[in-house]
């Protein structure tokens, strides 16, 4: 006589469920596939290792091009700000000089030049070297003196 085992039934929710998992780990086990073709099992472990280290160079990347945009856009609105406070500035120094420029009396009393109003002074002449004081004399004659304590 020769014994074989009975199978037990099962519930169909319990059969469906384990079938698929047991199919997806036999097909894709990496210890099977180590085991059958090495040079395989450490390609794919590499295509692995390369993939997640793009995703992490997208990633920091990506932070970093958001980090960047904020700051050039806070730089930016910095800048306009600059811009539009400097055009302010400007106009209110103009308005203040129009207004001192209108209750001031000096302007209305000037004369608009002309050639006929310009006057022409000659050139000074050159100073003689006999009449230009001796500085090393002088400097001379001052330490002569005694400087006091405290000075």
């Amino acid at each position: 006589m020769v014994a074989v085992p009975q199978p037990q039934p099962v519930s169909p929710q319990r059969s469906s469920s384990a079938g698929t998992f047991e199919v997806i780990q036999g097909s894709l086990s990496a210890r099977r596939a180590a085991r059958h073709s090495p040079l395989l099992a450490g390609l794919h472990r590499a295509a692995d290792g390369g993939l997640l280290g793009v995703f992490a160079a997208v990633l920091v990347l990506s932070g970093l091009t958001l980090h960047w945009q904020h700051r050039w856009t806070m730089a930016f609105q910095q800048l306009e700000l600059t811009r539009t406070l400097s055009h302010r500035l400007t106009d209110s120094t103009a308005m203040l000089e129009r207004h001192l420029l209108e209750r001031s009396k000096v302007p209305g009393r000037m004369v608009p030049t002309t050639v006929a109003n310009l006057l022409y002074l000659d050139r000074p002449g050159t100073v003689s070297s006999q009449d230009a004081p001796d500085h090393l004399a002088m400097l001379g004659s001052l330490m002569e003196r005694p400087i006091k304590n405290g000075y």
